[in-house]
């Protein structure tokens, strides 16, 4: 189902924490993901969306990106439900460049992000 649920969402400082300690890296651009698989029991893959001031400094700018990239995952997220069945994945998409892009090539960078994070998880990579 392409719907994007409050359990889908990384949240608890905690985790967050643990992810940008020991979380594993990789970039496609206009991405990087940050990827960790938590030890705990096995539940949706948890993500975090984030866009930084440094390059946008107006909040409506970051907010469009990054309910843009929002509606790119929601769409592709498929790519990873066989990859993450028995593990609880959680990661991070930071938004990287200094301009908007296209909808198109977000959507189009989301599914090669996706694709290379599952590769990752099932150790193809």
């Amino acid at each position: 189902m392409n719907t994007f649920t409050k359990q889908e969402r990384l949240s608890s400082q905690l985790h967050i924490d643990k992810l940008m300690q020991d979380g594993k890296s990789f970039v496609v651009a206009p991405y990087r993901i940050v990827w960790l698989i938590a030890s705990e029991a096995k539940t949706l893959p948890a993500v975090l969306i984030s866009v930084p001031k440094r390059n946008f400094k107006r909040a409506v700018d970051r907010n469009y990106i990054k309910r843009v990239i929002r509606d790119c995952y929601r769409k592709n997220k498929s790519i990873l439900s066989e990859s993450a069945e028995n593990s609880t994945l959680h990661f991070m998409i930071i938004y990287t460049v200094k301009t908007k892009c296209e909808y198109k090539e977000m959507h189009d960078k989301m599914i090669i992000a996706l694709n290379k994070l599952a590769n990752k998880i099932n150790g193809k990579a």
